[in-house]
């Protein structure tokens, strides 16, 4: 349990029902599909649901997670790495349109990373893999947004951008891409997949006692903050507005950013307009908030601009008057 808490990042006093809520939507989003090119150049498709049911208890350290059978050469091939990918990335995703966007990315990436030093697939075929095109209608069908944002430039907004936007904050992927015309129109989207390098500890640093205090002091700072956050009025009046969920209340980087960075902004609005003004301004934020906003990837940043605005209107206002 040690283990997966530290994974799943669950380390505060909520951890059981933190690590209950990860594991859950571990279950409902880490199906995938998989797709294989055979020998006549034609693809064959496979959707997969990798995990099969979870037990623990409350009295030992015991957790026992059951995978099916068609996801167990993915795990037994480790050099593709896809289940890593898949589940410390996918928790991380709160759009739904991102999930359904990075599972298409993931497929074809591990194609890539399957293939890229094989002799069975020609250069175009293993570039295809890693910059994959994907036709609009297609692309549509897939988002299920068919009959949503019938303009390109709302769906673009909406799906495409907000999208990756998370995918490239949250997971280990990079993804740009451009439109391909035919004609006038946007006929398909040519996705660029790149994998993040990720920045491995100096050797030094790990048997650096101030580096290790100096770490730990952090930690503990951190988890001070989430905890007050937790119990901050300003917490349940976001909370209230929709503009933070169940999942941002289990994220302790964020709660902790939350109270450092923006809750003491609301403190001062408080001073110079009560605690009634904040909740006059947080209920304003939380229904003029624009498409683009609906799914808030950075809440923290959204929140600490629009106060930092209002601030600015409220002092000019009292210099006036």
């Amino acid at each position: 349990k040690k283990t997966l808490f530290s994974f799943f990042k669950a380390t505060d006093k909520d951890r059981h029902a933190r690590f209950k809520s990860a594991l859950t939507t571990l279950h409902q989003q880490s199906i995938f599909e998989v797709r294989d090119e055979n020998k006549k150049g034609k693809w064959n498709f496979k959707i997969i649901s990798p995990i099969s049911s979870s037990e623990w208890n409350d009295y030992n350290d015991t957790v026992a997670i059951k995978f099916t059978d068609d996801i167990m050469p993915y795990l037994i091939d480790l050099k593709r790495n896809f289940t890593q990918y898949l589940i410390t990335d996918i928790i991380e995703l709160n759009s739904k349109y991102s999930t359904i966007l990075y599972k298409w990315f993931s497929m074809n990436f591990n194609q890539f990373e399957t293939y890229k030093d094989s002799t069975n697939r020609t250069k175009k075929q293993i570039e295809q893999m890693k910059n994959p095109y994907i036709d609009i209608q297609e692309l549509r069908r897939m988002t299920n947004t068919l009959n949503d944002y019938k303009r390109m430039f709302d769906f673009e907004k909406n799906v495409l951008k907000s999208s990756l936007e998370e995918i490239n904050e949250y997971t280990h992927f990079i993804i740009t891409y451009d439109k391909i015309k035919k004609g006038r129109s946007i006929a398909g989207i040519q996705f660029h997949i790149e994998k993040k390098k990720t920045k491995s500890l100096l050797p030094y640093k790990e048997n650096d006692l101030d580096y290790q205090k100096d770490k730990a002091q952090q930690e503990k700072e951190r988890q001070n903050l989430f905890n007050k956050a937790v119990q901050s009025k300003y917490t349940t009046l976001l909370g209230e507005n929709f503009l933070i969920g169940f999942r941002d209340m289990q994220d302790v980087s964020r709660m902790a950013d939350l109270q450092k960075q923006v809750y003491p902004l609301y403190d001062e609005l408080k001073e110079l307009r009560g605690l009634n003004g904040v909740k006059d301004h947080i209920s304003y934020v939380a229904t003029h908030k624009d498409g683009a906003s609906i799914q808030l990837r950075n809440i923290v940043k959204y929140l600490k601009r629009s106060i930092e605005q209002y601030l600015q209107t409220v002092k000019i206002q009292d210099l006036d008057g």
